[in-house]
């Protein structure tokens, strides 16, 4: 009786619970990314506006002189790793290397994401005014967003499916409470936010939220964007490696890659400040 009680205390469970977390990167499929990378740094080529002009007869074509110029994208390395000792893995009944594994990936999905907003951070536009809902006591209302889509489309920044807005949880739910984000007589059923929190169109644009943006103070850092405004760069995608080693008497898990990210065109990218 004595050793039945031992072995239903002591047995290890079959379940596990990972700690919430949000698993991996959200934001990459949202900018122009670049792979492939060699070197510690890339380019994302701007090339200006041109204008168009009337030629006389017999006389030279317009030149437009289109300006160019670069925006230089730093890579940095980042690495996630963990030891795994050989006889803690006999104690459970789950395989140790692959949770650890999926939680490095994870990790370094995150930093991705991290550093596309820290591109977006640098972006100097903004959404703000003096009127009723625009200023920054005020959340995320229908009054700044219109004010960052009509900056958008004072910028020529085009409206072909590639823009994009991503907001904190709290600024999710009071779009949540505008009607001509939620109802379905302004979007069509097909686009409904309770079909999927995760994304959603809206004024031609792919709206997510996201747990990860920059908090100054009482404001939340949202932002209106187009997909080119932003790059991200990758010399190494997310790569894991496990080694063992026998003077520990353990495997160590490393998860490791290189990426880097910068703001290509700050026309295209609006900050709306949120009270939070």
């Amino acid at each position: 009786m004595r050793e039945w009680l031992l072995s239903a205390v002591f047995q290890p469970h079959t379940e596990r619970h990972d700690a919430y977390q949000r698993q991996g990167s959200k934001l990459r499929p949202t900018v122009r990314s670049k792979s492939g990378v060699k070197g510690a740094s890339t380019i994302f080529p701007v090339v200006g506006k041109g204008t168009a002009a009337a030629k006389p007869r017999n006389g030279s074509v317009p030149v437009m002189n289109l300006d160019h110029s670069t925006a230089e994208c730093f890579l940095q390395d980042y690495y996630a790793g963990e030891w795994i000792d050989r006889l803690d893995e006999i104690k459970v009944s789950y395989d140790e290397r692959s949770v650890v594994a999926n939680a490095g990936a994870y990790a370094l999905g995150r930093k991705t994401d991290e550093l596309i907003i820290a591109a977006l951070d640098t972006a100097t536009q903004e959404a703000v005014g003096t009127a009723n809902g625009t200023t920054d006591t005020d959340g995320l209302t229908l009054a700044k967003v219109l004010l960052a889509f009509e900056a958008l489309g004072s910028a020529d920044v085009p409206d072909d499916g590639q823009r994009f807005a991503v907001v904190g949880w709290k600024q999710w739910s009071q779009l949540l409470q505008i009607e001509e984000f939620a109802n379905s007589n302004y979007i069509g059923d097909a686009e409904l936010p309770w079909k999927g929190t995760q994304a959603k169109k809206w004024l031609g644009a792919t709206w997510m939220p996201h747990s990860g943006l920059t908090k100054a103070g009482a404001l939340r850092y949202c932002y209106f964007y187009h997909r080119t405004a932003v790059g991200h760069a990758v010399a190494q995608e997310v790569t894991t490696d496990i080694t063992w080693h026998g003077d520990r008497a353990a495997h160590f898990v490393n998860n490791m890659m290189s990426q880097g990210a910068v703001l290509i065109d700050n026309s295209g990218v609006v900050r709306m400040r949120a009270a939070e």
